[in-house]
């Protein structure tokens, strides 16, 4: 088994998920003032080490993503936060991406940049410590959108991206995300997906990108958020289930969910239904952001410093999802 396998495989064991807390410096800016905490470097790390230090970041994470502000920090016991998670059994990454800007040719449409110098900086993430990685290719959904340049271009970019990842001993999680904004079906949902997810294969083979050393990240199939006609929970795992086995090549061994603007109780509920119908070979799992970390932000603003009571429930959400990682989860165990 190669050491990128072993990684992704470890990452992914027993129902653990990934802890998506790379949000730029912008980003986690506005979800500070959300909940009307000033957005320092020092508050920003406060957060998150509180998360960090939680039990079950040993229990239920098997990754964490940072951000390149967060990689380089340190704690309040002066280690490096990559040392830190890696002390608590979890394994630190790096969101590697320059952001989503408009794409030359279709200005409705997102392209992801940040090949330029990758290759260096990637060496100094893997000193940091990093074991792996992310790259986020965004995607429109509506009548006429992706369209094919779209899906051609950001398909291009998350194997050129892969390919360097790996050849830097750090395995990729390949992030293409067919936005839910918008009034398409959730049908319109599975066909566009499905032909972002084949394209995205076809190159990550191309650019010869060892299969069985990366994570899928990828959108469940949902109707758009402005969509009047939503399905059930139930087809929503159908769907999801149909579209990644119909798309992904069985040698990748993972696939961790983006929660992608599901509030924190569905994107549990519709993981757990995914694994309780599962009849493919893939682990599937969780890579969350907000689904695991809004309402202990909201927690946590009420007072920065009730670490443990900010902790209680960060580790009620990430063990809830790692049962439904396992197919397990129940609203009974959500309510105790």
């Amino acid at each position: 088994m190669s050491e990128l396998n072993n990684i992704a495989l470890k990452i992914l064991k027993n129902g653990k998920g990934i802890l998506a807390a790379d949000e730029s410096t912008g980003t986690m800016t506005k979800r500070l003032d959300s909940v009307n905490v000033q957005s320092t470097p020092e508050n920003r790390l406060l957060f998150r080490e509180t998360l960090f230090c939680a039990a079950s970041m040993s229990e239920s994470i098997g990754g964490v993503i940072l951000y390149d502000e967060t990689i380089k920090q340190k704690t309040s016991k002066k280690k490096s936060v990559p040392e830190l998670i890696l002390n608590m059994g979890s394994y630190p990454g790096i969101k590697v991406d320059t952001g989503a800007k408009v794409l030359a040719g279709s200005p409705d449409e997102k392209i992801t940049e940040g090949l330029d110098g990758l290759r260096e900086r990637l060496k100094e993430y893997y000193k940091l410590g990093a074991k792996f990685t992310k790259w986020r290719g965004v995607y429109n959904i509506s009548k006429k959108y992706p369209s094919k340049l779209s899906i051609q271009s950001n398909a291009h970019a998350l194997a050129r991206y892969s390919a360097l990842v790996q050849e830097c001993n750090m395995v990729p999680i390949v992030e293409p995300e067919v936005l839910m904004d918008g009034d398409h079906s959730a049908k319109d949902c599975f066909s566009k997906t499905s032909e972002v997810l084949k394209k995205c294969f076809e190159e990550l083979i191309f650019h010869k990108v060892d299969l069985k050393g990366i994570i899928l990240k990828p959108n469940m199939i949902l109707a758009g958020n402005k969509c009047k006609d939503k399905i059930s929970n139930d087809e929503v795992a159908k769907l999801t289930l149909e579209c990644l086995k119909n798309s992904v090549p069985s040698e990748v061994p993972g696939i961790a969910f983006l929660s992608g603007g599901q509030s924190e109780i569905e994107a549990t509920e519709n993981l757990n239904l995914i694994n309780k119908n599962n009849n493919t070979n893939f682990i599937m799992s969780f890579s969350y952001g907000r689904a695991l970390q809004q309402s202990a932000l909201k927690f946590w603003s009420n007072d920065i410093q009730n670490i443990e009571g900010t902790q209680k429930i960060f580790n009620h959400r990430a063990k809830m999802n790692m049962l439904a990682a396992q197919g397990k989860w129940s609203k009974d165990l959500e309510n105790q």
